[in-house]
Formats: structure tokens, C-alpha cells, sequence
């Protein structure tokens, strides 16, 4: 059974970081490209960030672009996605997913796997 699991969110004020991970059970996640995506309250998900398997290639979102890394630890089957510079914006439910065949890593449409989600709130 193919689980992902993310961790991480919570709550923090404007400037700071956080990081979250997803963990991967019943798959190498070495062998999927793994996106990060989230959804504020009333929006739409959105893309965030993409990592492709050999971690060759990764993408951001604009607004991200500088302020967010996606890495892998395949050691642990994990994918992480460090948070810095937080602003109210980032806020929502970070969601991480896999795919097997992505080309469009910030399309959420090609992805064939997702965890359940982690919540992130930027308040002061």
C-alpha cells in the first residue's frame, strides 16, 4: 500500500522557517518525481515546488523562487521542502505528491500519489 505522509507544519510568524517533509511507505521515492503543493482557505492548490528523481532538476513556483528548497533524503525515503522568509501567503495545507511518469512537475495533474496533508499558518 502506497502511503505518503507529510510532516512539519505549524504555526509561525512572519520572517521565520519551517521545514516539512513527506516520507514515503510502498514505493522508492528515488523513483518518482515528488511535487509540493498547497491550498489556502477558498483558493485552489497550487503548485509550489518540484524535485525530479535524480535531483537534477528542480522547480519553484514565482513566488517561492529564493525562499524555498526541495531536497531528497533517500536514506529515509523522504523529500523535504525548507521554508524561509515566511509571509501570511504561504499559508495553507502543504500537500506532497508522487509521480511516476511527471513531465510538468508543477502540474498536479500528473502526479499519481498524495499524502494528506500539513497544515502551515504565518501569523504574528
Amino acid at each position: 500500500q502506497v502511503q505518503l505522509v507529510e510532516s512539519g507544519g505549524g504555526l509561525v510568524q512572519p520572517g521565520g522557517s519551517l521545514r516539512v517533509s513527506c516520507v514515503g511507505s510502498g514505493l522508492n521515492l528515488d523513483h518518482y518525481v515528488v511535487g509540493w503543493f498547497r491550498q489556502a482557505p477558498g483558493k485552489g492548490r497550487e503548485a509550489v515546488s518540484g524535485i525530479g528523481r535524480s535531483a537534477d532538476r528542480l522547480y519553484y513556483e514565482d513566488s517561492v523562487k529564493g525562499r524555498f528548497t526541495i531536497s531528497r533524503d533517500s536514506a529515509k525515503n523522504t523529500v523535504h521542502l525548507q521554508m524561509n522568509i515566511l509571509n501570511v501567503d504561504d499559508s495553507g495545507v502543504y500537500y506532497c505528491a508522487a509521480g511516476l511518469l511527471t513531465r510538468e512537475y508543477l502540474n498536479p495533474l500528473e502526479y499519481d500519489y498524495w499524502g494528506q496533508g500539513t497544515q502551515v499558518t504565518v501569523s504574528s
